[in-house]
């Protein structure tokens, strides 16, 4: 594009000035039904949205790209957008096109930014679409978080890049504000939803004056982040982007809440992927935590879930609300009653966003009619029980009988989904609008009897009275009757076969009607915004409301699930100790066909590490995740898959599982095990909860040992963890008799033959083989391939054996005797070495028994000769 636009045609001048403003955005330009995109927009949109790209004329001397979307489906395509991370700027046209000269006038009413959606078509209900900001310094990082579907808005600072990282990933946002030449997108690996901004709109200053402004404050004391000046300027930066993008006040946003790092479990980006809470490692959302877990009623109760097992809380009074919440609510019998009046109720905290904002839909406005009216039943259900946290939801849920009376008044029933026809403010709301609607409704009546009258009084009976929108009103002839056509009558239109004409009575009424239409539709329009004008005035108590609904739904949730799976409530103590009893893998255990098999855990001052040994598929894995997801299932406040669980104070919760490379990044397999080897090791403490699964497998074999050994040593010794450690490495079982604190336990298997029967039951003690051959046997490796392996496993163990036995022998001061010849082997040794049971037939095994029987009574004859 050129800076100079005079060789443009009119239209793409006006095009290239709006353009101009949005670089960075791709640029809906709307002409009647289609929304346009043009020159480098319009080839970016064909590649994103699969959308056909033409050509339109020229301008400048060049062909003009050009590829549209239908202005009524053109929802779903920005949907398709923002999940590839990309803004777009909405382009309508606000003049008049007859009395425009030239392009009609246009403006952007609208940005849609992937962090910034507000709209229900473009929204997951039941996940958090959130707009981050970061404020960076050598000191750490502030950050900021907004739901502007809710209103949700907190602030946090971290000091470490990690800790940055771990925050993303429990965030997820949908859309990161950074400073222009930040390297954080490149640092993180951030790909899709980046946005660049002045570093001068993180000025911390600027930002507290902004702050103060939105929420009518003198300062941000009383929302507790005054001296977080990095969170501040975060704050600062994302209100001013989201005013910039809304072209509206904010103003359900009304406060700022503050978050502290160490205040919940602290669980790094690699530990909240492998524990699978929201996100499954293959794709599957049902596999997953909150797959299993979330059965709420309402959306925003879901989305509230999510947030609760993202943020396990350390602070136990708020936890065992919790667990009495849920006890209160199943041993009373209120979980079904409640959850039913609970799925009448719509997603309020949307809702009221869009009434905040001015978007919202007639029909929004009808949901929070009904869902208003719910809510007496449902107070009703709890406001008998005798618990804390219930008594308190139900005095935020409350009652608004004047908003209901209001909107019952206003809405009708079942409103159309657009205001743009009418048809949405209930009749006897107001009476100029009743009076111009009784204008326009009895225009059929009025027809009619001008009609019959005319047929009366003309004596013609096939004179008929009719409407279009192209011409109005007319009375329609046939070309026959013309000779009796009355002096007054004025001829509007001619027809093939017949005339139609207009008369001064005619003409009145048809001015009369049409702007009555116009003026009740501008009327319901002008209702319809002072409606929501008024809902505004009532959101802090709605928003908290609806709040109080969100908690009541979760825990509700929590209720249903441990009385239907099982669960139990756990026991948190301030003892050093974690005891399960009977735990089992929440998820595992709902997708497998056949019974779990559960597990018992004690980690104590006596017993800090676990030494899990076992063959593959054995359930090692399985089991360290289960025991962190039951400590996790514990502080969100819900029950937990187990017969008991007692748990001590917990600060945080690492993995260490699996193995990934990044080939992008340019680490290995075993960079990446080492990186996080090394989180854990330097920011563990003796309150954490570590799950270390084959540290050291990605390098040669003595140096993955040495590496298993002196990290296990670490924890067990000097950082003191709560720490399950599994292992292919059998010489570390040698560690319990060299440290104290560390135990030994195997998940047990049974041979049956040449396959391998998987017990996945947790014995004390060392398992007594790897059982890899059988595990690759199961795996479909070709047999002859196994054999060579059992046979060379043979020799290496041998050889092994025989290293020991002179490694043992104690040096002497006289010379030693000379050691013995060993003696041959007898033949029958080899015999059996060369037979393979499993593929014999029962005769030929019997043949084979009898020709080692004589094999071996030749040797004793041979002996005793």
């Amino acid at each position: 594009m050129t800076k100079d636009l005079s060789q443009h045609t009119p239209m793409m001048q006006q095009y290239l000035r709006i353009k101009a403003d949005y670089p960075n955005m791709l640029l809906f330009y709307r002409m009647g039904d289609f929304y346009e995109l043009f020159f480098e927009d319009a080839e970016r949109a064909a590649r994103l949205l699969d959308i056909t790209l033409t050509k339109r004329g020229q301008s400048a001397g060049r062909p003009i790209p050009m590829a549209g979307v239908p202005y009524h489906a053109a929802e779903s395509y920005l949907a398709k957008l923002v999940r590839q991370g990309v803004s777009v700027a909405i382009c309508e046209q606000i003049g008049d096109p007859a009395a425009s000269k030239g392009p009609v006038e246009r403006k952007v009413a609208r940005i849609v930014t992937p962090g910034t959606l507000t709209d229900e078509a473009l929204l997951d209900e039941r996940r958090e679409n959130l707009l981050t900001a970061i404020a960076e310094s050598k000191d750490g990082y502030g950050l900021a978080v907004l739901e502007l579907s809710s209103g949700r808005f907190s602030v946090l600072e971290v000091t470490s890049r990690e800790a940055l990282a771990s925050e993303l990933e429990r965030l997820k946002p949908a859309e990161i504000l950074v400073e222009e030449d930040s390297r954080l997108p490149l640092d993180l690996r951030l790909e899709h939803g980046v946005t660049r901004r002045p570093a001068w709109h993180f000025d911390a200053d600027s930002a507290q004056q902004a702050l103060c402004e939105q929420f009518g404050t003198r300062d941000l004391s009383g929302y507790g982040c005054a001296d977080l000046r990095l969170a501040v300027g975060a704050a600062g930066c994302l209100l001013q982007y989201v005013r910039d993008t809304q072209f509206a006040a904010l103003p359900h946003i009304r406060g700022l809440g503050t978050e502290q790092h160490d205040e919940a479990l602290i669980l790094d980006a690699a530990t909240r992927r492998n524990l699978e809470l929201t996100e499954s490692l293959t794709g599957r959302p049902e596999h997953t935590l909150a797959g299993i877990l979330d059965r709420t009623a309402t959306a925003m109760g879901s989305r509230l879930l999510r947030r609760w097992l993202n943020r396990p809380l350390r602070d136990p009074h708020s936890v065992r609300e919790r667990h009495a919440a849920i006890r209160t609510l199943t041993d009373q019998g209120r979980i079904a009653p409640v959850r039913e009046h609970l799925a009448e109720i719509g997603d309020l905290e949307r809702i009221l966003a869009r009434v905040a904002l001015g978007s919202a839909r007639p029909r929004d406005l009808a949901v929070l009619r009904d869902s208003l009216a719910v809510l007496p039943a449902l107070r009703g259900r709890i406001a008998e029980l005798d618990d804390p946290l219930l008594a308190r939801l139900e005095t935020e849920i409350g009652e608004h009988p004047e908003t209901l009376d209001l909107l019952t008044r206003a809405i009708l029933p079942q409103p159309p989904v657009l205001i743009r026809d009418g048809g949405v403010i209930a009749p006897g709301y107001d009476p100029e609008l009743d009076e111009l609607r009784d204008l326009s409704n009895n225009a059929d009546r009025f027809l009619i009897d001008l009609e019959t009258r005319e047929r009366a009084r003309t004596g013609i009976q096939g004179l008929k009275v009719g409407y279009n929108r192209v011409h109005g009103y007319y009375i329609e002839l046939g070309r026959t009757q013309a000779d009796q056509v009355p002096a007054e009558y004025v001829r509007r239109q001619t027809l093939k076969g017949a005339e139609r004409y207009i008369t001064p009575e005619l003409k009145r009424f048809e001015d009369q009607v049409l702007s009555s239409r116009e003026r009740a539709l501008a009327r319901e329009k002008a209702l319809y915004e002072a409606l929501l004008g008024r809902l505004t005035e009532r959101l802090a108590q709605l928003q908290t409301s609806a709040a109080g609904i969100a908690a009541l739904d979760a825990v509700a949730n929590l209720a249903e699930r441990a009385e239907s799976l099982n669960w139990s409530c756990p026991t948190l103590t301030e003892e050093t100790r974690i005891e399960i009893r009977e735990g089992r893998h929440p998820v595992v255990e709902r997708v497998i066909d056949t019974p779990f098999v559960a597990n018992d855990l004690l980690m104590d001052t006596e017993r800090r590490m676990l030494v899990i040994t076992g063959p593959n598929m054995g359930g090692k894995s399985t089991y360290m995740r289960q025991n962190a997801l039951i400590v996790l299932l514990a502080h969100a406040g819900s029950y937990v898959p187990a017969t008991s669980a007692t748990i001590g104070p917990v600060d945080r919760i690492f993995s260490r599982i699996g193995a990934s490379d990044d080939l992008a990044g340019g680490r290995s397999t075993f960079m990446v095990e080492m990186e996080e080897t090394a989180n854990i090791l330097n920011n563990a403490t003796e309150r954490s909860l570590v799950l270390m699964d084959e540290v050291g497998r990605g390098t040669s074999t003595f140096d993955g040992l040495s590496l298993a050994w002196s990290c296990s040593v670490e924890l067990a010794t000097r950082i003191g963890a709560y720490s399950l450690f599994a292992t292919h490495y059998f010489e570390l079982t040698t560690l319990p008799d060299e440290h104290p604190g560390i135990v030994n336990v195997h998940l047990d298997a049974v041979e049956h033959g040449s396959s391998i029967v998987f017990m996945h039951a947790l014995r004390e003690g060392p398992a007594n083989q790897s059982y890899g051959l059988a595990v690759a046997a199961l795996a479909g490796v070709p047999a002859e391939v196994i054999q060579r392996a059992r046979n060379r496993l043979r020799e290496l163990e041998d050889s092994a054996h025989r290293h020991a036995e002179r490694e043992a022998v104690q040096l002497s001061l006289f010379p030693p005797y000379p050691e013995p010849e060993p003696a041959p082997e007898p033949p029958v040794c080899d015999a059996l070495r060369e037979l393979d049971p499993d593929g014999m037939t029962p005769r030929q095994a019997l043949e084979q028994l009898y020709r080692l029987k004589g094999m071996v009574d030749e040797t004793d004859e041979s002996r005793q000769s």
